[in-house]
């Protein structure tokens, strides 16, 4: 689809782009122009925001903004011109319309007369503009039109005597010559109806293409049903008009309605999704962190770790990813179009953020092979990413497992439902000085809650358990990090 087009005075329209990803409407958030401005080739024009993230528009050309379609806050269908750029740097007044010019009719000739060849509308330059950067060069190869006469039109003769001998060819019967018309029929069919003694021509077919079937022909020999005695009608009543719908009324100063959009539209779709398509089994575990918590403040002090974020979520992906690498089967997906299950040799570890536009899923890709720096590098860049809101689309796509910090808001644990498409979800809880039986003392310990909610589709009961076992043991025995990685 294109996004831009182009009038005859130079006055090109550039439309909401082919956001992708499945989505089919955008809001703008922020026009960064305004009309009189002059624009350049890449400039970002406005911020839209999708159902996926926040993004900035670049425009694909040179002019001057004669025209905002839309205002800030509304949302645009996919196609629809959003910006209207005059690249001849005309000063025309805001607001004018392209130009169209219609075709006159012409009087029908009397002999065939060779058509002339239509102009083509001119194409803009360069590439069309996609979501994020550009789509590729358009081909400049074009095929030149082939010469020759038309093929003359068959007269209903041949026609009739083509279809008979095609109806001979699907098995419709024997080739009847031009003119007649003999019932179409299967041989089964026609045997039937010579059985039951009906005249095949008396018989209104109701198959594909006029084809007489097995029920029209029982239908023929069925006794023809008693005329009915005419119903003495009550005079009648003058139709009553529908009621009206009833006005849906609620108080202004106690209530506050918010559109459902953007974000939020989309993590109410998924979740509705998900949670009524996959089996979800939730399994809990508490355990003493202690040591895991000692490993986090040392980790904050050594050099290789300067710079990055260090924190109890670091350790936990990683002991996540190691559960992975012991039990492979977990990190799969179901493939409900082929009936099949998918391994995934490749970990995109999801992390849920909380973010002022509502929850996001975005994943570090190929989690699985970065050292404990580089996760923490990424995990910070993930983190930062989303509270600024410019998440890009591709970061939500293609995530395998996922993690989800509710402790940060104090609580326990919870049941997270799956992201779709994944397999598990691991929630953490709030990490809590408890009482705790310590080598036979009870002692004050570090202690937080574990909650796995999997797929029972393609992940059975022992499977997750061994996951979440997995888990809980190295953040009770960081050291396991190496001897089990």
């Amino acid at each position: 689809m294109t996004t831009m087009t182009e009038n005859a005075s130079g006055l090109r329209e550039f439309k909401m782009p082919d956001v992708g990803e499945g989505l089919t409407e955008a809001e703008i958030l922020k026009w960064y122009v305004q009309p009189g401005d002059t624009v350049t080739d890449g400039q970002v024009v406005c911020e839209v925001e999708t159902a996926k993230a926040a993004v900035e528009l670049p425009i694909p050309y040179d002019g001057v903004v004669r025209e905002l379609h839309f205002p800030e806050g509304t949302t645009v269908d996919v196609g629809q011109v959003i910006i209207a750029v005059d690249v001849a740097g005309g000063s025309a007044p805001t607001g004018q319309a392209p130009v169209t010019v219609e075709a006159p009719v012409a009087e029908a000739p009397a002999a065939p007369v060779p058509q002339a060849p239509v102009a083509e509308e001119p194409k803009p330059e360069g590439r069309t503009p996609v979501l994020v950067g550009y789509g590729v060069a358009e081909a400049s190869t074009k095929r030149r039109p082939r010469k020759g006469t038309e093929v003359p039109a068959q007269p209903p003769e041949t026609f009739l005597a083509a279809t008979a001998i095609q109806g001979e060819l699907n098995g419709h019967g024997h080739a009847s010559a031009p003119g007649t018309q003999r019932p179409l029929a299967k041989p089964p069919v026609r045997k039937l109806a010579k059985d039951l003694g009906v005249d095949l021509a008396t018989i209104t077919p109701s198959g594909p293409d006029g084809i007489i079937t097995r029920e029209d022909v029982h239908a023929a020999v069925a006794p023809a049903p008693a005329p009915e005695q005419p119903a003495v009608t009550a005079p009648p009543v003058p139709a009553q008009a529908p009621a009206p719908a009833p006005v849906v009324m609620y108080d202004t100063a106690r209530e506050t309605r918010i559109p459902v959009k953007g974000v939020r539209k989309a993590t109410a779709a998924a979740m509705v999704g998900s949670a009524f398509t996959a089996p979800h089994v939730t399994e809990f575990v508490t355990v003493d962190v202690t040591r895991t918590m000692k490993l986090v403040e040392e980790l904050k002090q050594d050099k290789e770790m300067q710079g990055l974020r260090v924190n109890p979520l670091l350790l936990i992906a990683k002991a996540l990813l190691v559960a992975i690498k012991r039990n492979p089967d977990v990190n799969a997906s179901w493939d409900e179009a082929t009936q099949e299950i998918v391994l995934k040799h490749y970990v995109n570890l999801g992390i849920a953020a909380a973010t002022p536009r509502g929850l996001i899923v975005p994943n570090i890709k190929d989690a699985h092979t970065k050292t404990l720096p580089q996760l923490a590098g990424s995990l910070g860049e993930l983190v930062a990413t989303a509270r600024e809101g410019k998440t890009s689309p591709a970061a939500m796509q293609g995530g395998t497992v996922t993690i989800t910090n509710v402790g940060v808001f104090g609580v326990d644990t919870g049941t997270p439902i799956l992201n779709p498409g994944e397999s598990a979800i691991l929630a953490i809880g709030a990490i809590k000085l408890q009482p705790w039986v310590h080598k036979g003392k009870v002692k004050p310990r570090q202690v937080t809650t574990l909650a796995l909610s999997f797929d029972h589709r393609l992940v059975d009961g022992e499977l997750g358990s061994k996951v979440l076992a997995d888990v809980a043991a190295i953040l009770e025995q960081p050291k396991r990090l190496i001897t089990w990685a």
